[in-house]
């Protein structure tokens, strides 16, 4: 199943808007939507989010590589998120296979005909030695997105 050529699922720091989307994904996709990830559950990271399997929903975006891109940013990805193959135990991420359901978020929706059809693409999930401490004395992201996991800035005093 590792050499699938999929989508990809990002939910965090390579969203559009946040520090690694122009370094790693600009220049190297075809297509980027909204897309939610059912079955899972983010956390606060040390700068950026992880999902684990659980009872919720996580919300990201669903990207698609570049003809010509795909193999470049498979690599680059798998660098990024420390992730070494398949159970190795260094790992920070697991890259795995799971359904996504692309679309718009959940407040853009109307009424339709057809729901999304859900599509398999790989997804970084949290370390085993990684998830058991997120589950024990992680910091859950309730609402399962990374960027609306901030608070407002407070208004500034002249």
């Amino acid at each position: 199943m590792t050499d699938a050529v999929l989508p990809f699922f990002v939910y965090g720091t390579l969203l559009p808007g946040e520090r690694n989307h122009d370094l790693f994904l600009r220049g190297r996709t075809s297509a980027e939507q909204p897309a939610v990830l059912p079955g899972a559950l983010l956390y606060e990271g040390p700068g950026y989010p992880y999902a684990i399997e659980g009872h919720g929903t996580v919300h990201g975006a669903l990207v698609t590589a570049g003809p010509g891109s795909y193999g470049e940013l498979l690599g680059l990805l798998d660098h990024l998120e420390e992730y070494l193959g398949p159970d190795h135990p260094r790992n920070l991420y697991e890259r795995v296979v799971r359904q996504v359901i692309p679309g718009p978020e959940p407040a853009e929706v109307t009424p339709g005909p057809e729901p999304a059809v859900p599509v398999r693409a790989w997804v970084y999930f949290a370390a085993p030695a990684v998830t058991r401490t997120l589950r024990t004395g992680g910091t859950p992201i309730p609402s399962g997105a990374w960027l609306t996991r901030r608070p407002p800035p407070a208004p500034r005093t002249p």
